[in-house]
């Protein structure tokens, strides 16, 4: 029987002539002609009387008694048995074309394997029966062996997403459901299912994802009768897609990655693979934005004298958030109004951006376009433009502004222009500050958003865009195909942004995930923590500042100023090498770094959340290492608080040259950090 093998990177993917998904994981070499042939199952009693296997679209008439691939009606009839019809295999790629045999649905499977070893997988139906065909779900299902028997995914809320939950995967079906209108700050994110215990640097792992940035559903299933498989796809409300005759619906791309080295090992995948398609034009700048620093409170003066102290501590971006439109005086009022106020702004903002660019940076502006208040002239103008009817809930005191209104559309796309053409504006940071709580309009309102920023971007290619929903409700690699950045998460409290940038950062590179340096006592949490904690967190990713600097202490100045130097040294390994992050035995302990893809340099963190369990802790190891090679430790930045009568000894000495193999298998001694403190480390190879 024939086969279509993909192979890269130590990664497989084996289908065979019927669309049986044969393999799904770590390299399988070249195959036996028969090879499906040996992989046909058993017939157990009291199940059909012919070998049960995974086809790319299983349905209840196969045999799958589990969630169906496929599943809608026309007029009560349901979608049918799919039977192959042509497979065709290319280099990296399989198509395979299906047709029901009863309802006249052609549905045609892309299969991708980057040179990465990162899989992708996208279903496209069309209805060529008569009558309408109401699509309920067109899902991608694949086979996780029996030893990806433990979970690990995602929840959270506002300004402390990415959340991780494990459990065991028992019988039945772990589902997790997304009716935001946007991922939401509980998203799933990225499901994992691994052998049991596994880690960031441990265990084989099969995990996927859903690039799309509306509703969704992912899930993992184990049943008695047949193999346990991931899945997932676009969550969609009755009635949401009706394909007339003719008409056809493509779902948004399924990722899927294998490692057979932990949770790293996905990353080891996934972030080469989005690097070489959506890697940045320019370095990462140092970014400056206005929201803790001012709120609403915009002035020319203190806007001014900002700019300056930005300028002193090395800021490359000043960013202009919330406040500066039409009447928009608090959080009430004016979304929709993407007017620059003429009464905050007699001038425009031609001379806040003249002293911006005097200064040595460029300018960003905040906006959130996909959103109306009821009280602004455009919804007293267009009423029809809001999404839901008059009686729907307000969330932070603003509706949905109905972008799939060709109307709609046209005003936010022509207001952007203006402003984009009027102003040198080099950055938009694109807000999303609710859910859209209106059945059946995910689909429409995310599809229109793609649109417009796909237009946005083609008419201002040197515009870079962040894409910000509440902090970190929206990140996903459906919305990156259109943005440059994200907004990790609404709070800068480094305790917090500790974990939720350790927990993103596995699936998006650093350079995407901006994480700005706050004040002492955090905007959202209220606790106060130390400017080194603060500055070393920010440090791993796309680094920036929340705080009104023009306020700050001579000294926290020079400090800052020091770390903005040392970023933009260091960013060139921060945003191209490899991150690593260890398996530390105490929880309130935390080893992550960079290693340069030569793995002739590497910057590595050694943070403390908590108490520390043990008076001495475990040894500080350094993953990630070339172990023929030796390395010169030095720390860096600011000295972390410690409760040690005397340093080690190499920190005391200001360095130590080891071989690579002794620094990742034994490791140093560590300073004895107290609680809310990171120690900063550089590693540089020696001839």
């Amino acid at each position: 029987m024939t086969l279509h093998h993909l192979r890269a990177a130590g990664a497989s993917f084996v289908l065979d002539a019927r669309g049986v998904v044969l393999h799904w994981g770590p390299d399988l070499g070249e195959l036996p002609a028969d090879f499906a042939d040996t992989q046909v199952p058993a017939i157990p009693p009291s199940s059909i009387d012919v070998p049960l296997q995974l086809p790319l679209l299983p349905t209840v008439r196969d045999g799958w008694s589990g969630r169906p691939a496929l599943s809608g009606h026309r007029d009560g009839k349901t979608a049918g048995t799919l039977r192959v019809t042509d497979i065709q295999t290319t280099e990296n790629t399989i198509f395979v074309r299906s047709e029901s045999t009863d309802n006249g649905l052609h549905v045609t499977t892309e299969v991708v394997l980057s040179p990465e070893g990162v899989l992708q997988f996208r279903h496209a139906v069309e209805n060529r029966g008569p009558g309408d065909f109401e699509l309920a779900a067109l899902d991608v299902l694949l086979p996780i062996p029996a030893e990806a028997s433990e979970l690990l995914d995602f929840t959270g809320l506002w300004a402390h997403e990415r959340r991780p939950q494990r459990s065991a995967l028992r019988s039945g079906t772990w589902s997790r459901e997304s009716r935001h209108g946007r991922p939401g700050h509980d998203d799933a994110f990225l499901l994992m299912a691994g052998e049991p215990g596994f880690g960031f640097r441990r265990g084989r792992v099969w995990a996927l994802h859903l690039a799309w940035s509306g509703d969704k559903r992912i899930w993992a299933e184990r049943s008695a009768l047949g193999p346990s498989v991931a899945g997932a796809g676009e969550l969609l409300a009755p009635g949401e897609i009706r394909l007339a005759p003719g008409e056809s619906y493509r779902t948004p791309w399924v990722v899927a990655v294998f490692s057979d080295t932990g949770i790293d090992g996905l990353s080891d995948r996934l972030h080469p693979w989005i690097r070489a398609g959506r890697r940045p034009a320019a370095p990462r700048p140092v970014v400056l934005n206005t929201w803790e620093a001012v709120y609403f409170d915009h002035d020319l003066t203190k806007l001014s004298a900002l700019v300056d102290a930005a300028a002193e501590v090395g800021v490359e971006r000043f960013v202009l958030d919330d406040g500066w439109f039409t009447g928009r005086r608090d959080d009430r009022r004016a979304l929709g109004d993407w007017y620059v106020d003429p009464d905050v702004w007699p001038d425009g903002l031609h001379p806040l951006i003249t002293r911006v660019h005097a200064a040595g940076m460029d300018f960003g502006l905040w906006v959130e376009p996909e959103m109306i208040s009821p009280d602004s002239e455009l919804a007293r103008a267009h009423p029809s433009w809001v999404l839901g009817p008059p009686s729907a809930a307000t969330w932070r005191f603003q509706r949905v502004l109905d972008l799939a209104d060709p109307g709609a559309f046209g005003y936010v796309r022509d207001r952007l222009t203006a402003l984009l053409t009027e102003y040198p504006i080099a950055f938009l940071k694109w807000d999303h500050n609710r859910d859209l709580l209106e059945p059946g309009a995910a689909h429409r309102q995310t599809a229109a958003l793609y649109r417009l920023l796909a237009e946005l971007r083609a008419a201002f290619p040197d515009v870079e865009i962040e894409s910000c929903a509440s902090g970190g409700a929206r990140i996903d690699l459906g919305i990156l195909e259109h943005v440059d950045r994200f907004w990790t998460s609404d709070t800068n409290d480094p305790l917090d942004r500790q974990l939720i940038q350790r927990w993103t950062g596995v699936l998006i590179p650093p350079e995407f995930l901006g994480g700005h340096l706050g004040a002492g006592a955090a905007h959202v949490t209220g606790r106060t923590s130390a400017l080194g904690f603060r500055l070393a967190t920010a440090l791993f990713g796309h680094a920036g500042i929340e705080w009104d600097v023009s306020r700050a202490s001579a000294a926290d100045r020079e400090m800052i100023a020091a770390w903005t130097a040392e970023y933009q040294r260091l960013r060139p390994l921060l945003h191209s090498g490899v991150v690593v992050r260890a398996d530390s035995p105490d929880p309130a302990v935390l080893v992550h770094g960079v290693v340069a893809q030569d793995r002739s340099a590497a910057v590595f963190a050694l943070v403390t959340l908590d108490a520390p369990a043990a008076a001495l802790p475990p040894p500080l190891r350094f993953p990630g290492l070339d172990p023929d090679r030796s390395y010169t430790v030095r720390p860096l930045g600011h000295p972390p608080r410690t409760v040690q009568d005397a340093p080690p000894p190499w920190l005391a000495a200001g360095s130590v040259t080891l071989p690579g193999r002794v620094l990742t298998e034994i490791g140093l001694p560590v300073p004895l950090l107290v609680p809310e403190q990171a120690a900063l480390f550089t590693l540089d190879s020696t001839p």
